[in-house]
């Protein structure tokens, strides 16, 4: 029998580059979505698919930053991870109400997502026409073939594709003046992710040793949590530029006057946006209420402001706002936040709001030397500054491959890849790729808010659809009844 031309253009050879949350749930939605046979490749470095680095650390300190009740995998059961959760025993003595507020351990939430990983495209039983496969590897470069593409890999073989989605997740830190020439040295962590807790073994406190952080966003919160747990009694530094740490999370008050009704926060340009920021800001200070509500109710229209800006207004808001921004969005468990604050407290901690002009070794210590300030000397020093953002000036192979040969482009702010509505990767000429998609933190300087698992579950969902067709899915959507016993 001739095919026709609809099944001849159904993607049935799906590799998913990526193995972390993006990457796993995009995964997962087409084979719970698909009403056709294909075949899915997840390409992954080797850590559980759905753990990637934000989840695969088995620490129990580390703490989500966003309560249970937000943090289902699934856009249309929002319940799913409360269920999922009243499964386990640890949490059998909670209310659902208690459980709802609960910051879980990140640990846990890799649990969840490896379940979910499992029974969709691990586990037998004709519930799927889809079957998956996982490779551990490192995807190095894709080339065009007709039809679909071919994939290279690390070590030398190739996986032919019709569809590949790009999950890639974070870069790894940006380098910082004088890093060059630290590599190999025993007190440089250049990636915060990378085991250094066994480095504190040989330290000896009694002589003054102490840990400098670069950094003091979310990575610096995990490791200091780190430092207390291990018991580490030296001192802490870090550094940022404003020296802000986020803020706790906290129960909100209603406020309707904000978002005014009659006002598109799309159409008012950054500067509008900024003075009515202030305004609303001033009037809870006068009620004596957390400003920060104003972001969270700003929440549901972040997207849609993003791409109302001009590129000069994106690129002014990631320059001189984002670290305010950052500090009141990305806010951390209240128990957590109690931590830091008693390490300031004690005088363990400081935190040093300067720039970091460079790194220089100083026998078997690194001196961190600030502009107008004295330098501080670590006998541990961490880079926790936070993902590189220059998307042309990625580290990643795969990445670098892909701009040389123009089959990606960086969108207009240079922070991410370029794609279209659908995430489409669009070339450097302006066309839609016939065969690549991407999603994740890459998409930043298309969307602004895509690191959290609120974002991310909508665009693998999204993806799923593009892939798979839309008209499809939306049909099988309404169908969906899924049962998990983990």
């Amino acid at each position: 029998m001739t095919a026709t031309t609809s099944e001849i253009a159904r993607p049935t050879r799906i590799i998913v580059v990526g193995g972390g949350f993006s990457g796993a749930l995009t995964a997962v939605n087409i084979a719970r979505l698909s009403e056709y046979p294909a075949h899915i490749t997840v390409v992954n470095d080797g850590r559980p698919v759905g753990r990637g680095v934000a989840y695969a650390l088995r620490r129990p300190e580390y703490l989500l930053n966003v309560a249970a009740r937000n943090m289902s995998a699934f856009p249309d059961e929002p319940d799913h991870f409360l269920h999922w959760l009243q499964t386990r025993s640890e949490f059998g003595s909670l209310s659902e109400i208690e459980l709802r507020e609960r910051f879980i351990p990140r640990q846990i939430y890799g649990d969840y997502l490896c379940s979910i990983v499992q029974h969709h495209l691990q586990s037998p039983g004709g519930r799927t026409p889809v079957s998956a496969e996982f490779v551990t590897s490192e995807a190095v470069d894709i080339e065009p073939r007709e039809p679909g593409c071919v994939v290279r890999l690390a070590d030398g073989s190739a996986l032919e594709a019709d569809r590949v989605i790009l999950a890639t997740g974070n870069e790894s830190p940006s380098p910082l003046p004088g890093s060059e020439s630290l590599a190999d040295h025993p007190a440089w962590v250049g990636n915060p992710w990378q085991p250094w807790e066994e480095r504190l073994a040989g330290l000896d406190v009694s002589t003054g040793a102490g840990v400098v952080i670069l950094g003091t966003g979310l990575t610096a919160v995990d490791i200091i949590i780190t430092l207390r747990t291990m018991g580490w009694l030296g001192s802490i530094h870090t550094v940022s530029r404003h020296g802000w740490f986020p803020h706790a999370h906290f129960r909100g008050i209603e406020y309707p006057e904000f978002p005014p009704e009659d006002l598109d926060l799309a159409t008012v340009g950054l500067d509008g946006l900024l003075d009515l920021i202030q305004h609303h800001c001033a009037i809870l200070n006068e009620r004596n209420e957390n400003p920060a509500i104003i972001v969270d109710k700003l929440r549901p229209h972040t997207q849609r402001i993003w791409s109302g800006f001009t590129r000069e207004e994106r690129l002014a808001f990631a320059g001189k706002h984002a670290a305010r921004w950052n500090v009141y969005r990305h806010r951390i468990a209240p128990v957590l936040h109690a931590q830091i604050t008693g390490s300031q407290l004690t005088g363990q901690l400081r935190a040093h709001a300067a720039n970091i002009e460079v790194l220089e070794a100083s026998r078997d210590r690194i001196l961190v030397h600030l502009q107008d300030r004295q330098p501080l000397l670590g006998h541990l020093v961490i880079n926790a500054t936070g993902p590189a953002t220059k998307f042309t000036a990625t580290r990643s192979v795969l990445l670098q491959n892909l701009l040389r040969r123009d089959l990606v482009a960086p969108d207009e702010t240079n922070m991410g890849v370029r794609v279209d509505s659908d995430h489409t990767v669009v070339t450097a000429g302006g066309d839609r790729s016939p065969w690549l998609l991407a999603l994740g933190p890459q998409l930043k300087g298309t969307y602004w808010e895509t690191i959290a698992v609120p974002e991310l579950r909508g665009q693998a969902r999204r993806v799923a659809e593009t892939v798979l067709g839309s008209a499809a899915t939306r049909d099988k959507h309404d169908q969906l009844v899924l049962e998990y016993m983990i």
